[in-house]
């Protein structure tokens, strides 16, 4: 299974924590998914999580390929940043110093165990539905990498329309098995990755 991030949203290029807010995307981000269309191959289903910017790149991309997407499922939703939420990186650090630089967080802030939690049922619910077949699931970069480090491969920034695979072992949630980082557009092909 093959899990990507949206593509460029309007607070990606305002450089502003999104967490579950509902934010569309940008020029920038519609462009990346209709060439990510482009760059896939075929899948039996494209699955996304309910939040604009994830649910418009898997809209953008099935129609290209002559598919709808599955039901949007909020399990597949961003982590939610609580009180971090709309801001940039410069107002955390003056409001909480020093909590980026030491991987702390927030009250509010959701945990990796409920992002594992829900993440996972979803992973486990696609595979069962599609046994042995290709599927394609749009959702979000702080997903992404609370799953991969969960799973014992090395954390790195995930750019927009970058991802990863997911290998769902008997459908069971808890035999997830992570593939390598998937960089469907080169450094500076397609505007500025954030």
């Amino acid at each position: 299974m093959l899990v990507l991030r949206h593509g460029q949203s309007e607070w990606n290029a305002a450089r502003r924590w999104q967490g579950q807010a509902d934010i569309a995307l940008t020029d920038l981000g519609l462009e990346q998914a209709r060439r990510a269309a482009d760059k896939l191959g075929s899948f039996a289903a494209i699955a996304t999580s309910d939040l604009e910017r994830a649910r418009m790149t898997a809209e953008i991309i099935a129609g290209s390929l002559g598919m709808s997407t599955l039901p949007a499922d909020p399990r597949f939703r961003e982590t939610h940043v609580g009180e971090w939420q709309g801001l940039t990186a410069d107002e955390i650090e003056t409001q909480w110093p020093g909590y980026l630089d030491s991987h702390m967080r927030p009250p509010g802030f959701e945990d990796d165990a409920s992002i594992i939690g829900r993440v996972g049922a979803a992973l486990g619910d696609l595979a069962r539905a599609f046994p042995h077949e290709e599927v394609l699931c749009v959702a979000h970069a702080g997903v992404l990498r609370v799953m991969r480090r969960h799973l014992g491969v090395p954390d790195r920034r995930i750019p927009n329309l970058g991802g990863c695979y997911f290998t769902i072992h008997g459908g069971d949630a808890a035999r997830i098995e992570a593939g390598g980082i998937v960089e469907l557009f080169e450094h500076g092909e397609i505007g500025e990755e954030l």
